[in-house]
């Protein structure tokens, strides 16, 4: 009787030990993803940065454009 508690215990353990090896892979591939994903979000927000700053010189050669129409008009 005793021996058999002892092999329930052993099966016991051993599916504890693999499912803690289970969980460590995961969790490192989880940690690998994640890695990656803040990686995309660091790029998009750099585009997202260098995007702002394309429009914002836009927008000021556009105003200035649109002063020199009006300078042109009031001449007339």
């Amino acid at each position: 009787m005793d021996l058999e508690k002892f092999g329930t215990l052993e099966v016991k353990i051993k599916e504890i030990v693999a499912e803690n090896q289970s969980l460590k892979k995961h969790a490192l591939e989880l940690e690998g993803l994640l890695r990656q994903k803040e990686n995309e979000l660091k790029e998009a927000n750099e585009k997202i940065r260098e995007l702002d700053e394309e429009r914002e010189t836009i927008r000021t050669k556009v105003d200035s454009l649109l002063e020199l129409l009006k300078d042109i008009k009031t001449n007339r």
